[in-house]
């Protein structure tokens, strides 16, 4: 009977999380060594098991929690994987996330307790199971989002340069941008708030701060306006 609850099987549901950073160095990413077998001691995504009394979001909220400390960063659902060989233990659905965090704020203890390290995304190490697939899969939506959407900010500090923000555009998309195009572009639509204040180090004259400001640009979400770089 195909509607009866005991009769069909029992899968177990996952949930990895993909968590990306930027710095100086360019994009980068969060990975942890695998504590238990199989694959014990090999690179992995952070990842747990949904619990009978949470829904997705949150079970990704709480293991984002667990190994960085962080509850209010930006995250978004990415995709089902169900290939029945993906896990050899049990089958297991996977479903990822993938999350932006400033590394600057990261919690360094936490990241150490868990055997924790941020990789270039260019250079990291091969990972467990279908991870590497899930990573390619979130870079390709994050540049997707960055692209026609400013969600990289996330990324930066609260105060940051146009220069800074060009090389995350940059890093993000793999390619160099048009200073100038991509400046009128991001002040055409007025989401930032310019600073009195400069970054002394970046040049002698120094560079004009700015900071993002939420408000304006969730009220241009719901004209549904695209970035287009």
């Amino acid at each position: 009977m195909l509607n009866s609850y005991t009769s069909v099987d029992k899968v177990l549901l996952a949930v990895d999380c993909i968590i990306f950073g930027f710095d100086d160095e360019g994009l980068k990413i969060l990975l942890i060594k695998r504590d238990f077998e199989p694959e014990k001691g090999k690179w992995s995504l952070m990842g747990g098991f949904l619990r009978r009394d949470e829904v997705l979001n949150s079970a990704a909220t709480r293991i984002l929690d667990y190994y960085t400390g962080f509850q209010d960063v930006y995250m978004e659902q990415l995709y089902a994987y169900s290939e029945i060989d993906r896990d050899p233990v049990e089958r297991t659905i996977s479903v990822a996330y993938y999350a932006l965090i400033n590394i600057e704020n990261h919690n360094k203890d936490l990241i150490k307790n868990y055997q924790a390290e941020w990789f270039s995304v260019a250079e990291a190490p091969k990972l467990i199971f279908d991870h590497d697939e899930m990573v390619q899969h979130a870079i390709r939506r994050l540049r997707y989002r960055t692209s026609t959407k400013p969600v990289g900010f996330e990324l930066l500090p609260e105060k940051f340069t146009m220069r800074q923000l060009l090389e995350l555009y940059e890093a993000i998309l793999n390619k160099e941008l048009d200073k100038r195009n991509f400046i009128s572009k991001i002040n055409s639509l007025d989401i930032l708030i310019k600073l009195n204040e400069k970054d002394m180090l970046s040049s002698r004259k120094g560079s004009y701060l700015y900071m993002f400001d939420k408000e304006k640009y969730e009220e241009k979400l719901l004209n549904n306006f695209v970035l287009n770089l």
